[in-house]
């Protein structure tokens, strides 16, 4: 799990359109995971190495193909199997978001 890019002046979801914040526990899925948005407004469940899971909603694209333009809110491109994750979703795993990366599993909820 990766610490959410668009967390902070980011842009719009690409499911939605909506700008979040990240007290909302919500989810970018890198590229193929995203699956060309089949899996948009839909519940995932993330466990952590700690026993620890919460559910939260994928809303947006991590892009692992292209980043850095104004399309992309000029961040870089994501990593590929990547859950880039809310403030909340590492708040109710119960993990310290200033690792940045940790390793967890997820699934449709």
């Amino acid at each position: 799990m990766h610490q959410r890019q668009g967390g902070s002046g980011g842009g719009p979801s690409e499911c939605n359109e909506q700008y979040h914040n990240n007290s909302e526990r919500i989810v970018a899925l890198s590229t193929a995971w995203y699956n060309g948005g089949s899996r948009c407004e839909k519940m995932i469940r993330i466990k952590a190495s700690n026993g620890k899971s919460v559910t939260a909603k994928v809303v947006d694209e991590c892009d692992s193909m292209r980043g850095c333009d104004e399309e992309h809110a000029y961040q870089p491109h994501c990593k590929n199997n990547i859950v880039d994750a809310s403030d909340a979703v590492w708040s109710a795993l119960e993990l310290n978001k200033d690792v940045g990366i940790v390793d967890v599993t997820w699934s449709m909820a």
